[in-house]
């Protein structure tokens, strides 16, 4: 596989409507890496079927959006998680003795997977949220 070192100036600059068009790629990142690295990452891509930059773009992101970038992050994921969790367990709880049904262990790990899986989305939200807030004040001043 051929690599071909570029530079900033050789990109072609995107223009103002580019740039609104949700989703488009206008940014650049680069680095460095030995012959070695450059033919381990062109091995991982060729395996996962994608061409270099595919790959590491995909696998940065991931990385990027599963791991929290700090402590106060994981913290109030698993918060919110907790929070999510037994609020939705309670309702179906609820709803299925209406109904005179159990509760399914099913619609439990289903409920914990939900959870589990946008604890981390949720989390960040809601920490921009709160650091957009003038003071930490939310609208109503408090």
């Amino acid at each position: 596989m051929n690599t071909f070192p570029t530079t900033t100036e050789q990109a072609k600059k995107p223009s103002s409507s580019d740039e609104s068009k949700q989703g488009f790629r206008t940014k650049t990142i680069s680095m460095r890496l030995t012959r070695d690295e450059v033919a381990e990452l062109e091995t991982a891509a060729e395996r996962a079927g994608k061409q270099p930059s595919e790959w590491l773009r995909d696998t940065a992101l991931t990385a990027a959006r599963e791991r929290p970038s700090d402590p106060i992050e994981l913290l109030l994921a698993e918060v919110w998680a907790t929070r999510n969790a037994l609020l939705n367990l309670f309702h179906a709880g609820a709803q299925a003795t209406a109904e005179g049904k159990p509760l399914l262990p099913e619609s439990v790990l289903k409920i914990r997977d939900k959870a589990n899986r946008e604890k981390l989305e949720q989390a960040r939200r809601m920490l921009a949220d709160f650091l957009a807030r003038p003071n930490g004040k939310d609208r109503e001043g408090r």
